[in-house]
């Protein structure tokens, strides 16, 4: 395919759609209608020795179409479903993941171009990165999740990340078909999240986190009301009644900022049934631990390498909220709130598993919150450890016998 034969009609089409005031993201159809019209004249001319004849017709169409109605050469990536993230370190190095592991691609970009579908990426979002505010994170129309970081933040280039919405499953179901947890943990699992159990995700990056999040939701019962706070919006949750917040960054005023501190604290004032956070980072740990203590049920991820560490990162953000924040409150704030962690991880093949589940009993050692293993990893399966957890009130309401999920007390 001749590169200046497409850059002449990418130019063409590029005037055709703005005398006819078409926009790429709204008028498909009228877009891909005259991309055809602008190939066929092309072929004719070249039929007459004025042009370049085109080596594929179609695939230039799908090129010009990407070109000025997609995300240009990155299109066919974010189109490949076994592509889980993209990300540019500079123009002539952009890489892709495929099942956990990174590849570099063929693909090679300029300055201008990373430039052009950053802001052609943005111009959705309504969100900017510029000298003042040198990293964006926004969402992609499709629900991928883009953060760029610019100089002088970055040495030299542009550093864009396209963490692509891959539903590679929607229940709990899913996962046990794709063998990321036994059925039993899953019933298990299930049952905690109807019953009202607060539940804790942790896992390190790409590690499935997210998805794990969606499939417990999936467990929640249809007449509740669900409130949910992130960062940017990835959450999907298959749900009749959802409201979903996410934060907003400064103006160029250097006002205007809505952390998610400040949504945890709205959505409270939202009527929520329960409330979900798709990462805790920092101080707004300590509003969904206060909310969990009063009785409302929730869920949440957070980064740790196992649950353990989860456990105690969860006792040590909430001190970032001020220095009247005091361990002696936070410990048995965390034991009295938290009932069970999901541990995740991506293995070195690019599975993603669940490590172990954890119950928290409610207890404190000093400044250490007890902890009993449900289920465990053993020789590569999961199988059920001896630990017990909290509420079993909770779940005899809600209609399940842990005797039946779990078997009898180790």
């Amino acid at each position: 395919m001749s590169a200046s034969a497409v850059a002449l009609l990418e130019d063409d089409v590029r005037e055709l759609i703005r005398r006819r005031r078409l926009d790429p993201a709204r008028d498909d159809v009228a877009v891909r209608h005259l991309i055809s019209e602008a190939v066929t004249e092309y072929e004719e001319r070249a039929l007459l020795g004025g042009v370049t004849p085109l080596a594929d017709p179609e695939e230039t169409g799908r090129v010009l179409l990407d070109a000025v109605a997609g995300y240009g050469p990155l299109q066919p990536y974010l189109d490949d479903p076994s592509v889980e993230e993209i990300w540019i370190n500079e123009p002539s190095r952009v890489f892709v993941a495929r099942h956990g592991r990174s590849e570099l691609t063929p693909t090679l970009l300029t300055e201008t171009q990373v430039h052009d579908l950053v802001e052609r990426m943005l111009r959705t979002s309504g969100r900017r990165v510029d000298l003042s505010s040198p990293f964006v994170d926004a969402s992609l129309p499709d629900g991928s999740r883009l953060h760029v970081v610019i100089p002088d933040i970055t040495r030299r280039h542009w550093a864009v990340n396209i963490r692509k919405f891959v539903v590679a499953a929607d229940d709990l179901e899913d996962l046990v078909r794709l063998g990321s947890l036994t059925a039993q943990a899953a019933r298990f699992l299930a049952a905690a999240v109807a019953s009202g159990l607060n539940v804790l995700v942790a896992g390190g990056t790409q590690a499935g986190k997210t998805t794990m999040l969606n499939c417990l939701a999936s467990a929640i019962p249809q007449q509740e009301r669900v409130v949910t706070c992130e960062e940017v919006f990835e959450l999907k949750l298959p749900l009749r009644d959802v409201a979903s917040l996410q934060c907003r960054q400064a103006g160029l005023e250097g006002t205007g900022e809505i952390p998610l501190r400040r949504l945890v604290k709205e959505a409270l004032r939202m009527r929520p049934s329960r409330i979900v956070v798709g990462e805790v980072r920092q101080a707004e740990s300590l509003d969904l631990l206060i909310a969990l203590n009063s009785g409302l049920p929730g869920m949440c991820t957070v980064h740790a390498n196992s649950a353990r560490e989860a456990v105690t990162k969860m006792c040590t953000l909430p001190l970032l909220a001020g220095t009247n924040v005091s361990s002696s409150f936070v410990v048995p704030t965390v034991a009295a709130s938290v009932d069970v962690v999901v541990q995740v991880a991506l293995q070195a093949d690019g599975h993603r598993t669940v490590q172990e589940i954890v119950a928290l009993p409610g207890r404190t050692e000093g400044e250490v919150v007890e902890t009993a293993d449900l289920f465990v990893r053993r020789e590569g399966d999961l199988v059920r450890a001896d630990g017990y957890p909290p509420h079993e009130d909770r779940f005899h309401r809600a209609g399940f016998d842990l005797v039946d999920l779990l078997g009898g007390r180790g």
